[in-house]
C-alpha cells in the first residue's frame, strides 16, 4: 500500500477494528487503510507540520489522534455524522518537542506525552492537566536533552506508567501523585533502551529492547534488577511487541487431544513452571515481535527461549540498485535508503551479509569484475566507497564530488582499475581504484547514469538532466563528447548499452519512454512507449539480443521487443517504483527487481522463449537453437540464443562423445531455471543415474542430498568446524566465536549419533553436565572415566555439587516426534537416516543375539526415513518450492513422487528434461508431462513444436489424432500434418470412420469422424454412446467414458461453436463437467470440486439437452463429497455415506498409476505477495493469492492453480464458451 510519498513516520492500529490502521508520513499526510480491502479509507492531505506520533483515540472509534513537534494535538474524526479536525483544549504550547504520547486504554480521555527533554505532561478530563512534569533526575536543573523513548500504561493501574529514557533507562512513575514507584537498574552504564511492551499473560512483567546491541531484557515491576536478558542479535532494537494469545500450532493430524494441560509450544510435554528455590520468576510462555535496525524481524519464544521465526537481515527502505556477483550467479548485492548494502543468497533469497555501519543513503552499487570480492557503493552525502567483503570492511573512500550526491558508480569490468562515478554536480568522474583522477567530464547540469561499453573498453555512456544522452572515449585527452543524443523530453536517468548488438544503446527518461540509439548511424532507431511515469531500471538480455526489460515508477517492469518495439510483457507485482533490473549471464533468464516496497523479486523470463527449451528437448538441430545477432534481429523470427553461455555449452558438449543427451538437457535447463533447487535436483538426479560421488559439486552437501550421503558429508562438517582456525576470509564481523562453532560442531555429532565427540566437545566447553548425561550413550566404562575426571576437577576445586546423570537412550521414534513436532524436518530426516544405517541404538542390557530386530529396526527407520522426506516435501511444496519438494523425494529415490511435485508446480519443461535423463523409471510421469506440454503449443504458430513433442512418446498414435483433430488449418495445410503425424487423409478418414462403425469399433470410429471433413458426426455417435452408458448400467465408471470424451474434446473450434452444433455442444460441455468434477474428486483437486458441480448444474439449467444427469442429484452428491471428505464437525450421514461410496466406486482407477498425480497444483510463486490489482476469483469471490489466469472474455479471473487443475479434467473454458482452456 504505496499511498505515502515520503518517509512514514508513525502508525496505529484501531482498538476495535483489526481491518483498520492509521499511517502518517513526512509529506504532511495521514491516510487512514483498511487491510481486508487493501486501500485507503480516508485521508488528510495537510497535518500543518510532519506527525512524530499517531494514536487511535479510545472515546471515538473514527477518530485519529496525532501531534508534530510541540503540539497541539489534532483529533480528526473521518466518519460519523460530523467529520473534522479539532485541536485538544489542553494539549498545546509544549515548552518541548514531543516524541510520543499514549492515551489510556481503560480511563477515558487520560493521556500522557514524553519529550525530548526527558520530561512527561499528563492530561485527563476533570483534573488540572500537568505540562513537562517527571523529568529524571539526573536531568533535574540542566538543559541536557533525554528524549524519552518509550512509554507504556500499566494495564492493571489506572495511574501507574513505564516510561524509558534513551540514557537514564526505566522508571515506573505514579501519573496522579506523580512521583517515581521504582528506578530501574541496568547491569552496564552503556545499556540505553530504544523499545518496551508489558507481557499479558505475567501481570507485572515487561520486557525492553537495547538500542546499541540486540538484548531483550525481562524485568518485573517488584525488582529493580533484569531476571533475565537474552542477546538475541548484534544490531539493536527497533521495535518491540508482545502477542497476546499463544500462537495456534498446526497439529500434527496424529496429536492426541488431551495432553497435560502445561504444553508449551515446542515440545511433547512440559511440567507446570514451578518457583524453584533460586529462581523466583519462570519465564512466562509468550511470544515477542522483535524489530532490529538492521532490518531483522522475528517471533521469539521466550518460554522456549528459541526464535520461532527469524528473517536475518532485510531492508527497511528503499531498495535503490541491485546487481549479481559476476563469478557467482547465487550472490545478488542491492544498495538502499536504509544506508546499506546487503548480499543475498537468491537459493535461500536470505541475506546473507551486510556492509558495515550506515552511509547515508547508498544510490547505487557496482561490483569489482571477477573474483574480488568487492563493492563499489555511491551515496547521498558521504561520496563513493569500496567494501572489501571478505574482510568485512570499508578499504578505500572518494570524495571528488565533495558533499554531493552520486547517483550512479560503475566498475568498469574489461579495465579492472577504472571506476566512473556521476554525480548532482555536474560531473562523470573516471578515476583508478587508488584515486587517481583520469578523466572529469563536465554536463551542463546534474548527471544520473553511466554504463562502460561492452565491447570497447574507453567507451562510456552518459544520461543527464537537461534530457541528453552523451559518450565519452577515454582514449584521448579530449574532454568533450563524441556523441550526443538529443529527443527525450525530460531529464534521462539511466543509460545501457546492448551486450550484443555492438554501437546500440538505450535510455530510460522521466518522460516515460525508452529511446534506443544506434551508435555508428548517430541516430535513435527506436521509441518505446507505454510506461505513465519516469523510467528507471533497465536491463538487456544477454542472450536473446531484442529483449530489453524496463522499471518505472508507475510500479511495473515491462517486457520490449525491441525489433518493432512491442511490450511483450507486463508485471504489476511491485507495489511502489521499480528502480533496479538485473540479471546475471550465466543465468540470463532470471531476473531480479528492486523497489520503493523495500522488497527484491526474483522473475523468470523463460516463458518469454519457451519455444527454445522445448527445440533443445525434441532435439532439434543447432540453427534452431543458437544463431547470429543478425538472424535473430528479423521481425518476427522466433528466438536464439545468441549469448556467451549458449556458446560455452555448445562449445562443452561438441567436446563430449557419451552421455550427451542427458549433459545438453541438464546444463541448458539450469541455464533456464531460476535458482532455487534446479541445480541440487540435477546432482541427485545424477547420483541416482550411479554417476561418482567425486564429480559432485562442493555446493552439494548445502542442499538435499541423497539418504546415503547425509551422514558422510555431516560429520565432515562437524569436523571441519571443530578444527577453529580463522580461514582466509578473517573473522569479520558477524564471524561465529570459538565457543560458538565448537557448540555447532558437537549438535552435528549430537545429530549424527557420535556420542563421544559430542561429550569430549562439550567438556571442552566445560559443560560437564551436559557431556555426563549422554555418556553412557557411549558406554558405561566412557561414562566412568568421565565421571572420575570431572570427580578430580570438583576435588581440586573444592567442590561437593552432587554430579548429575542421564542416560542417553536410543529412542528415535520420540526423536524423530519430537523435531517434527517442532517442524524441523531436517534434524529428524538426520536422526531417522543415522537410524538406518544403525548409527543409534539403545544401549544393550544383556549380550543376546540382536541381528533380528535391529533387522526389523532397520526397516520399521527406513519406512520412518520415507515418511519424513515426504513431510518435508510437502512442506517445501506448500511454501512454493516445488523444485525442492522434488529433491526431497529424489532424496530416498522416490522417482514418481518427484516428478509428480515437478508437474503440480508446473514445472513442465524441467519434468520432461529430468524424466528423459532418469530414463525408464520415470517414463509414465514424462508421457503426461510432454502431453501436457503439447496442449500448451497446440497455438498458432507452434503446432510443429507440439508435434515435435508427441512425436518423443512412444505409443502416441491416438495423441498425434488428437492434434490433428484440432488443427484449424486449410485443407492442405490440415493434410500436410496428417502426413507428417503418419495418418491417413481427411478424405481416407470418412471411409475408414464408415468401416469402423459396420465393425463395431465405436472409438475408431468416433477418431476418424474427427479426422474427416466432417468432425461434427463423430460428435453424434460419441455422446449417443456415452448416455446409454449412464442410462443403462449402474456400474459404468470414469474410466470407461472419460477416454472418448477426452478425444471428442479435440474437435476443432471453429466447428465446435457452429450454430446449429449448439445442442450437442452443450451436451458435451456438460459431460466434460460432470466427468471433470469427479476426476477432480479423484485427484484431490478439492478447490475445484465445487465450481465444477456448480459450471455443470448452470449448463443443466440453462440449455435445452436430453442428458441423463439431474440437478438434484449432482447436489446430492456434492453434498456427499463434502461432508464424507472435508473437515466439518457433523459427520455424514448413513445416505451420504452411501453415496460417497457409489461415486468412490466410479472414480477407482483400473490403472493405479493415475493415483500418483494426487494432490493440488500449487505454482511457484503463488504465496508471494503480491500488488497486482485486486482480482477476485469467479470460482469463490475470494480474493486470488499468487498468479492469476484470466478468462477469454478478459475480465473473470481465477487463480492459476484453479485454472491448470481444471484444465487437466475438463478442457473447456469455465465460461461454458466451447473454447478450450490453456494455462499450461
Amino acid at each position: 500500500m504505496s499511498e505515502h510519498k515520503k518517509t512514514i513516520t508513525a502508525i496505529s492500529w484501531c482498538y476495535d477494528n483489526s481491518d483498520l490502521f492509521a499511517s502518517a508520513s513526512a509529506d504532511n499526510l495521514l491516510i487512514v487503510w483498511n487491510v481486508a480491502e487493501q486501500k485507503a479509507v480516508a485521508r488528510l492531505d495537510n497535518t500543518k507540520g510532519v506527525p512524530t506520533s499517531v494514536s487511535w483515540c479510545w472515546n471515538s472509534a473514527d477518530g485519529v489522534a496525532f501531534v508534530s513537534q510541540r503540539g497541539p494535538l489534532y483529533i480528526w474524526v473521518y466518519g460519523g455524522p460530523d467529520p473534522g479536525l479539532t485541536v485538544h483544549k489542553e494539549a498545546h504550547s509544549f515548552l518541548s518537542d514531543i516524541c510520543l504520547f499514549r492515551w489510556h486504554p481503560k480511563k477515558k480521555g487520560k493521556l500522557v506525552f514524553g519529550h525530548t527533554d526527558g520530561s512527561l505532561s499528563i492530561f485527563q478530563p476533570g483534573s488540572k492537566s500537568q505540562k513537562h512534569v517527571l523529568r529524571p533526575e539526573s536531568l533535574e536543573g540542566t538543559d541536557e536533552e533525554d528524549p524519552v523513548s518509550a512509554l507504556e500504561w500499566d494495564p492493571l493501574s489506572t495511574d501507574y506508567l513505564l516510561v524509558s529514557n534513551l540514557h537514564n533507562g526505566i522508571r515506573l512513575v505514579d501519573s496522579e501523585a506523580l512521583n517515581c514507584i521504582t528506578s530501574f537498574c541496568f547491569p552496564s552504564a552503556a545499556a540505553s533502551v530504544q523499545c518496551l511492551a508489558w507481557v499479558p499473560s505475567a501481570p507485572g512483567m515487561f520486557i525492553t529492547g537495547d538500542s546499541q546491541v540486540g538484548v531483550l531484557r525481562v524485568w518485573n515491576v517488584s525488582r529493580s534488577t533484569p531476571l533475565d536478558s537474552f542477546k538475541l542479535k548484534k544490531t539493536g532494537f527497533h521495535a518491540l511487541h508482545v502477542l497476546n494469545s499463544p500462537l495456534a500450532k498446526k497439529a500434527p493430524s496424529s496429536c492426541s487431544p488431551n495432553k497435560s494441560q502445561h504444553t508449551s509450544s515446542t515440545s511433547e510435554a512440559v511440567p507446570p513452571p514451578n518457583l524453584s528455590q533460586n529462581c523466583s520468576f519462570s519465564l512466562p510462555p509468550g511470544h515477542a515481535v522483535c524489530c532490529f535496525m538492521d532490518g531483522g524481524v522475528g517471533l521469539y519464544d521466550m518460554g522456549a527461549k528459541k526464535w520461532d521465526f527469524l528473517r536475518d537481515l532485510g531492508h527497511a527502505e528503499t531498495i535503490f540498485d541491485c546487481k549479481f556477483k559476476p563469478d557467482d550467479s547465487n550472490l545478488l548485492a542491492t544498495a538502499s535508503f536504509d544506508g546499506t548494502i546487503k548480499i543475498w543468497d537468491t537459493n535461500t533469497l536470505t541475506a546473507v551479509s551486510t556492509s558495515p555501519g550506515n552511509e547515508g543513503v547508498v544510490y547505487s552499487l557496482s561490483w569489482a569484475p571477477g573474483d574480488l570480492n568487492c563493492i563499489a557503493g555511491a551515496t547521498s552525502r558521504n561520496g563513493a566507497f569500496i567494501w572489501d567483503v571478505r574482510k568485512g570492511k570499508i578499504i578505500t573512500r572518494f570524495n571528488e564530488h565533495g558533499k554531493n550526491g552520486i547517483f550512479c558508480i560503475s566498475w568498469s569490468h574489461k579495465d579492472s582499475k577504472r571506476i566512473a562515478t556521476c554525480s548532482g554536480d555536474g560531473f562523470c568522474i573516471i578515476r583508478t581504484i587508488d584515486g587517481k583522477i583520469l578523466h572529469k567530464y563536465k554536463h551542463p547540469a546534474a548527471v544520473f547514469g553511466c554504463d562502460w561499453s561492452q565491447n570497447n573498453k574507453d567507451m562510456i555512456a552518459t544520461g543527464c538532466e537537461d534530457k541528453n544522452v552523451r559518450v565519452y572515449y577515454l582514449a584521448t585527452s579530449s574532454e568533450q563528447p563524441l556523441k550526443v543524443f538529443t529527443g527525450h523530453l525530460a531529464k534521462v536517468f539511466h543509460v545501457r548499452w546492448s551486450p550484443l548488438r555492438e554501437g546500440i544503446l538505450c535510455s530510460g527518461s522521466d518522460d516515460g519512454t525508452v529511446r534506443i540509439w544506434d551508435y555508428t548511424q548517430d541516430a535513435c532507431i527506436n521509441v518505446l512507449s507505454g510506461h505513465t511515469a519516469p523510467v528507471r531500471g533497465l536491463m538487456w538480455n544477454t542472450e536473446v539480443p531484442y529483449l530489453l526489460i524496463s522499471g518505472s515508477w508507475d510500479y511495473t517492469i515491462r517486457v520490449w521487443d525491441t525489433r518493432d518495439g512491442t511490450c511483450l510483457d507486463t508485471a504489476y507485482d511491485h507495489g511502489a517504483d521499480v528502480y533496479g533490473l538485473t540479471c546475471h549471464q550465466n543465468r540470463p533468464f532470471t531476473m531480479a527487481s528492486c523497489s520503493r516496497d523495500s522488497t527484491v523479486r526474483l522473475w523468470s523470463l523463460t516463458p518469454l522463449i519457451s519455444p527454445l527449451l522445448l527445440n533443445i528437448l525434441t532435439d532439434q538441430p543447432w540453427e534452431k537453437i543458437i544463431g547470429n545477432t543478425d538472424t535473430a534481429m528479423v521481425p518476427g523470427s522466433p528466438p536464439l540464443l545468441c549469448g556467451k553461455v549458449s556458446r560455452d555449452i555448445k562449445q562443452e558438449l561438441d567436446k563430449l562423445n557419451l552421455d550427451i543427451r542427458a549433459k545438453k538437457l541438464r546444463w541448458f535447463s539450469e541455464c533456464f531455471s531460476p535458482p532455487g533447487g534446479t541445480s541440487n535436483l540435477w546432482d541427485l538426479v545424477s547420483v541416482i543415474n550411479g554417476q561418482d560421488d567425486s564429480l559432485l559439486p562442493a555446493s552439494y552437501s548445502k542442499g538435499v542430498m541423497h539418504m546415503k550421503h547425509l551422514l558422510k558429508f555431516k560429520t565432515s562438517e562437524a569436523q571441519e568446524l571443530t578444527i577453529v582456525r580463522m580461514c582466509k576470509f578473517g573473522g569479520g564481523i558477524g564471524a561465529p566465536s570459538k565457543e560458538e562453532r565448537l557448540k555447532e560442531a558437537a549438535d552435528i555429532h549430537l545429530r549424527l549419533g557420535q556420542i563421544q565427540r559430542y561429550c569430549e566437545l562439550m567438556v571442552e566447553l566445560g559443560q560437564w553436565e551436559k557431556a555426563l548425561s549422554v555418556a553412557p550413550g557411549v558406554s558405561m566404562k566412557y561414562w566412568k572415566k568421565l565421571m572420575q575426571r570431572r570427580a578430580d576437577q570438583l576435588m581440586a576445586e573444592d567442590n561437593d555439587d552432587v554430579i548429575p546423570y542421564c542416560i542417553a537412550t536410543g529412542d528415535i521414534n520420540k526423536l524423530v516426534t519430537f523435531f517434527t513436532g517442532r517442524g524441523q524436518l531436517q534434524e529428524a530426516l538426520l536422526i531417522a537416516q543415522g537410524a538406518c544405517e544403525g548409527n543409534i541404538l539403545a544401549p544393550q542390557s544383556s549380550p543376546v543375539n540382536h541381528t533380528t530386530n535391529d533387522m526389523d529396526n532397520i526397516q520399521q527407520y527406513q519406512s520412518l526415513l520415507h515418511k519424513i522426506c515426504k513431510e518435508l516435501a510437502e512442506w517445501y511444496f506448500q511454501n512454493g518450492g516445488s523444485v525442492r519438494a522434488a529433491c526431497c523425494h529424489l532424496a530416498v529415490e522416490n522417482i514418481k513422487l518427484s516428478m509428480c511435485s515437478l508437474i503440480r508446480g508446473n514445472e513442465l519443461e524441467l519434468a520432461a528434461c529430468v524424466g528423459i535423463v532418469i530414463g525408464d523409471r520415470a517414463n509414465q510421469s514424462t508421457v503426461y508431462c510432454l502431453e501436457l506440454l503439447a496442449r500448451k503449443y497446440m497455438t498458432t504458430p507452434k503446432w510443429e513444436l507440439s508435434a515435435n513433442l508427441l512425436q518423443m512418446i512412444p505409443d502416441n498414435y491416438i495423441l498425434l489424432a488428437k492434434l490433428c483433430a484440432f488443427y484449424p488449418g486449410s485443407a492442405a495445410e490440415i493434410n500436410q500434418l496428417h502426413g507428417r503425424c503418419g495418418l491417413p487423409s481427411v478424405e481416407e478418414c470418412t471411409a475408414l470412420a464408415k468401416e469402423a462403425m459396420s465393425e463395431g469399433d465405436l472409438f475408431s470410429a468416433v477418431k476418424f469422424h474427427l479426422l474427416s471433413s466432417e468432425p461434427e458426426n463423430a460428435l453424434r455417435i460419441g455422446i449417443d454412446h456415452i448416455k446409454e452408458q449412464l442410462n443403462r448400467s449402474s456400474d459404468w465408471t470414469v474410466d470407461s467414458i472419460q477416454p472418448i470424451l477426452d478425444l471428442m474434446s479435440y474437435i476443432r473450434t471453429d466447428r465446435l461453436i457452429m450454430a446449429k452444433l449448439t445442442e450437442v455442444r452443450s451436451e458435451l460441455l456438460i459431460l466434460c463437467g460432470y466427468i471433470g468434477g469427479l476426476l477432480a474428486i479423484r485427484r484431490q483437486y478439492s478447490s475445484i470440486v465445487p465450481a465444477l458441480y456448480e459450471y455443470t448444474s448452470q449448463l443443466l439449467k440453462r440449455r435445452e439437452v436430453c442428458v441423463p444427469l439431474k440437478i438434484e442429484k449432482l447436489s446430492l452428491e456434492l453434498d456427499a463429497w463434502r461432508a464424507c471428505t472435508q473437515s466439518n464437525s457433523n459427520p455424514p450421514s448413513e445416505c451420504q455415506r452411501e453415496e460417497f461410496n457409489c461415486l468412490d466406486r466410479r472414480i477407482q482407477p483400473t490403472d493405479s498409476a493415475a493415483l500418483v498425480l494426487c494432490g493440488a497444483d500449487y505454482v511457484t510463486g503463488s504465496n508471494l505477495p503480491s500488488h497486482s490489482d485486486v482480482q477476485l476469483s469467479c470460482f469463490t469471490g475470494q480474493r486470488i493469492q499468487g498468479p492469476v489466469f484470466l478468462l477469454e472474455d478478459g475480465k473473470s479471473a481465477i487463480s492459476l492453480n484453479d485454472a491448470l487443475m481444471w484444465a487437466k479434467v475438463n478442457p473447456f473454458s469455465p465460461l461454458g464458451t466451447g473454447l478450450r482452456i490453456n494455462p499450461f
